[in-house]
């Protein structure tokens, strides 16, 4: 007991392990930070805030109620800005880049990319890209945060928002150049009056300055730092550090101002969030996050001439649901409704619209035309139903034939993961009108009897059904369509079996309405309630259940007054069955999988795509629909085989909740290899059990694919999305594939890979934007990778902007990365040298076109990463973040000294970099070929007699940027930093450890 306590006396004394605001709620759990402002706590705040305000706005839409239920869409969308705002702190792109986070003084750079993501944001909202500006929107609001913290702002004395960083017609505040010295040496926690007085108190204003984190860029001498435990910069001149980051003077030497600057973040988070609903107008607004409004309904149907019969059934279901919603009167906004009509060749076009009638005039204009072969292009049809239709939402495939494009099935199943849709397919394969039917068609080869195959698995894997019946039975078989739309629905059981099986599932006190649909071929069927009362539904009439049959579906609606608990329903059949059990009620929840970040940015960075079994895992449950009345408490999720039985439990931080929106942690020791569904698990404030589920598989695999950049496309110009395959089992081929929506992929759509154990590969897709595309249209590509000998795959879902094309007036940048110095005194200068690692970006759309060394008698090196195509080994510790770029890998060996594990890697990682060598007097050398991703790394070296250099960089616009080099620019005392490291990495798993083994003995 003394050891715990001694234990937690210690966490407090190293809290807050962070460079920014916390990113989310768990990094205050790591650092036991609790009283500290999080990323995802400020924007989640503002987020609901202003939402409720835009309803009081509309009264003529919210009825003006006091008391609102946002839906479960929104909580979705919220999730989506805050997971996206977050990211910035752990992806490899952008987590040790300064002009993402204020930092090292790059106030003018930050600034434009602000401003580049505001215009993105309401561009795409004005497109109905709501998703894509969901995402950019999480990006802005990340920097936004940071600069209150990371400036001296907050130091100024201000007291409101600074404006100009979004509103280039507002005052600007001066920034120091820099050759101007900011602070002054501080050698405490608590940094008091460390920054000089023309910082604070300067005449005539004081002058605008960021601090310098770790070594990258290098911080020029009486530059401030960043500061805290796990700055490197802090050793440098002028020691200590700003950040207001959290209220621990270890990590925070202005901790005592945290609060001030975190109340401005969120009132600068509240101002965008208000500037943008000014911008696109209230209902655009709600609409762009999804606030109380029904799942969108989405129709994919075939229209060639053998399908009168489905699409006459379509159409009299989307207007018996059009006509049931506008009964109701239920506050909020009208759904999305989506029409992908195909046959062969053609597949659309996407019809889209928040306009019931609009809708309904689309489903007249169908005619059942033509057709051809037996095949069709359906799985075209639901990969753009997929990528035009919100997450979450409800996809209809009405067809009578098998698919053409089966090579699609890849993507459709990652775009199902991705968006966590339910995909339905009724199928009318009716034998006793397969002679009419095949006359229709030109019957060119014999059908395979396992044709709908393919339908069958997308359906099981998105927790839909496929649905048999017959051109007389498909009217009522889309019934099922009313019970799966509605605005409240939720899961409370799923399962696939075979012939003979006894399901169970718990209906608690929340749940209104519950149908049960069963899909396959009854021969006897019985349900029991919690008191055991028992009725054959096929054979009789009874007090539990009213059934409603068709060809190939069962549905069952519970009688009033529907007991609470244990139902159970046991069935035989011929062939298979699923098996739904969906209700009515506000209480729902989302999950995702999680692992531990512990580098600058102590906490849980989500996983893309699927989870890789074996290893361990956070598993994050968010509930939503909880009001202020409702108290439950949650315990634990079980994972769920496709059969609907339990095989693992995982425990929750248990807590009492009931408000919307709290997240519970579970750790999983091994995620297991074989696909589940999850199911949270908890108790009502009786003790009643509550049970949901969220019924697609999760598919775990030795296989991840991570997307290392993500250009946003110009009209006419080539763009190219660089990604790495890492394979986390033994060596074998790969089949890599890209797909996108608009026939953009120029280059690399079929690739077939060789990656050795615990290896990876890095590879990259080129796409041409035509000359004819709009602004503001997105271009969907989605990489699938596919074990050759297993069934090990996975996927990732890359969301391209395409831009209008401006003028490029931003210069290249130059960042010093590293500098190293052996220089004797200056008599002997002729014995030592000096040398300095730089990185050139292009921060305009025109690329890196030339560089020239200017000023200097050293060697310059063009250095650039020829590994495409090339296998690495012991690459990387999993299951932490995977990526380490060329730039990084040196940096962090030459400061940090944490790569040690990698330093066979390094050496051949410099042998492959080709080398380019430049003296002062040659002329510009034409650099575009090896930038097409945009950045290069530079190495310059001169002897100590000549301490400084100048190097000139030109992009393709013809702007030019002068960057100076100098040997002082060498910083100190890196292995202190590395200690430094060592300690907290030690200490975060110690913490995790710790809590989760506190939690289970509560348990």
């Amino acid at each position: 007991m003394m050891g715990s306590i001694s234990l937690f006396i210690l966490l407090l004394h190293y809290a807050s392990m962070c460079w920014a605001f916390l990113p989310n709620f768990w990094s205050r759990v790591l650092t036991l930070s609790w009283d500290s402002y999080t990323h995802q706590y400020m924007t989640e705040q503002a987020l609901h805030n202003v939402t409720l305000e835009t309803i009081k706005m509309m009264p003529d839409h919210f009825g003006g109620q006091e008391q609102v239920d946002l839906g479960r869409a929104f909580w979705k969308s919220m999730g989506e800005v805050v997971s996206a705002n977050a990211a910035m702190d752990f992806l490899s792109s952008t987590r040790s880049d300064p002009v993402y986070h204020f930092d090292s003084e790059r106030v003018e750079g930050s600034t434009e990319i602000m401003r580049d993501f505001w215009k993105q944001a309401v561009l795409l909202t004005r497109k109905k890209d709501y998703q894509g500006a969901r995402y950019i929107l999480g990006q802005l609001l990340h920097g936004l945060q940071d600069f209150y913290s990371h400036s001296n702002w907050v130091e100024m004395g201000q007291h409101t928002e600074y404006l100009h960083l979004l509103h280039p017609n507002e005052p600007a505040v001066p920034i120091a150049s820099e050759d101007t010295p900011t602070c002054a040496a501080c050698h405490q926690f608590s940094c008091y009056n460390n920054l000089l007085e023309e910082l604070v108190r300067g005449s005539p204003e004081p002058l605008l300055t960021t601090g310098y984190f770790s070594t990258y860029p290098a911080k020029p001498i009486g530059k401030c730092s960043h500061g805290g435990i796990l700055d490197s910069s802090r050793h440098h001149a002028a020691e200590g550090g700003i950040n207001k980051d959290s209220t621990s003077p270890l990590f925070s030497p202005h901790h005592f101002l945290h609060k001030e600057a975190a109340q401005l973040a969120s009132k600068a988070t509240v101002r965008v969030l208000q500037d943008l609903r000014n911008e696109v107008g209230p209902m655009s607004f709600l609409r762009f996050l999804s606030v109380k409004q029904p799942p969108a309904l989405v129709f994919v149907i075939d229209t060639t001439g053998s399908m009168f019969e489905e699409i006459t059934a379509a159409r009299l279901r989307a207007l018996s649901i059009i006509q049931a919603r506008a009964r109701n009167h239920e506050p909020g906004l009208p759904g999305t409704f989506l029409l992908i009509p195909f046959h062969d060749p053609t597949v659309g076009p996407v019809l889209e619209t928040d306009d019931p009638n609009e809708f309904q005039q689309f489903m007249e204009n169908l005619m059942a035309l033509g057709g051809g072969d037996e095949p069709e292009m359906c799985l075209s049809a639901v990969q753009l139903a997929l990528i035009h239709s919100p997450p979450l939402s409800e996809i209809f495939v009405f067809t009578d034939a098998s698919p053409k494009d089966s090579h699609l099935y890849s993507t459709v199943k990652a775009l199902i993961l991705e968006k966590q849709s339910k995909v339905t397919f009724l199928l009318t394969d009716d034998p006793s009108h397969r002679e009419r039917v095949m006359s229709k068609r030109k019957k060119r080869t014999t059908l395979s009897p396992d044709r709908f195959s393919l339908y069958s698995s997308l359906s099981s894997l998105s927790g839909g059904m496929t649905i048999f019946t017959t051109n007389r039975d498909i009217h009522k078989a889309s019934a099922i369509m009313e019970d799966s739309t509605t605005s409240s629905k939720v899961t409370l059981f799923h399962a696939e079996s075979e012939a003979d099986s006894s399901h169970s599932f718990t209906i608690d006190q929340a749940v209104r309405s519950v149908r049960l649909h069963v899909a396959g071929k009854l021969t006897h069927c019985v349900l029991i309630n919690p008191k055991g009362a028992r009725q054959s539904l096929l054979s009789e009439a009874g007090p539990l259940g009213e059934l409603d049959q068709s060809d190939g579906l069962y549905r069952v609606r519970l009688l009033p007054p529907i007991d609470p608990g244990h139902w159970q329903l046991s069935v035989t059949s011929h062939g298979p069955i699923t098996f739904n059990v969906l209700g009515e009620s506000t209480l729902d929840f989302f999950y995702y999988f999680a692992v531990e970040a512990n580098e600058t940015h102590p906490g849980l960075r989500r996983v893309e795509g699927s989870p890789i079994a074996g290893v361990p895992a956070f598993i994050v449950v968010a509930i939503t629909g909880l009001s202020t009345n409702d108290e439950a408490t949650f315990s634990h999720v079980t994972l769920l085989g496709s059969n609907g039985e339990g095989f693992q439990k995982v425990l929750l931080n248990s807590t009492t909740s009931n408000w919307s929106g709290e997240e519970l942690v579970g750790f999983v020791e091994s995620v297991p290899r074989k696909p589940f569904s999850v199911c949270l698990c908890g108790k009502d404030r009786s003790g009643n059990e509550l049970e949901r589920v969220s019924t697609e598989m999760v598919q775990p695999t030795h296989v991840h694919i991570m997307v290392l950049s993500a250009p946003h496309l110009l009209p006419g110009h080539h763009s190219t999305v660089l990604f790495e395959v890492f394979n986390h089992g033994p060596e074998r081929h790969f089949i890599v594939t890209a797909e996108d929506d608009r026939g953009f992929l120029s280059h690399g759509k079929h690739q077939r890979l060789f990656i050795k154990e615990r290896g990876s590969v890095r590879e990259e897709v080129r796409l041409i934007t035509p000359y004819s595309t709009h602004a503001g249209q997105t271009l969907t590509v989605t990489l699938t990778v596919q074990a050759h000998d297993s069934s090990d795959a996975n996927y990732a879902v890359v969301y391209l902007l395409v831009l209008p094309e401006e003028p490029d007036m931003s210069p290249p940048s130059c960042s010093v990365m590293q500098v190293k110095a052996d220089c004797p005194p200056l008599s002997q200068c002729f014995l030592g040298n000096w040398s300095v690692y730089l990185t050139l970006k292009d921060r305009g759309h025109s690329g890196l076109a030339s560089i020239q060394l200017a000023v200097g008698q050293g060697t310059l090196m063009l250095l650039h990463d020829e590994a495409i195509g090339e296998n690495d080994n012991s690459l990387m510790q999993l299951p932490e973040e995977t990526y380490i770029s060329p730039l990084k890998q040196l940096h962090k060996e030459a400061t940090r000294h944490q790569l040690h594990r990698h330093s066979a890697r390094l050496k051949q990682t410099a042998h492959r970099l080709a080398k380019v060598r430049l003296v002062h007097g040659d002329p510009p050398v034409n650099i575009s070929e090896w930038a097409r991703r945009k950045h290069i790394m530079l190495h310059y070296t001169s002897q100590c007699c000549v301490p400084q250099a100048e190097l000139l960089v030109w992009d393709g616009a013809g702007n030019m940027r002068n960057c100076s080099l100098t040997s002082s620019q060498q910083r100190a005392l890196r292995e202190k930093n590395s200690a430094a490291n060592g300690i907290a990495h030690t200490l975060l798993t110690l913490v995790l450890w710790t809590l989760l083994g506190l939690d289970t003995i509560c348990a």
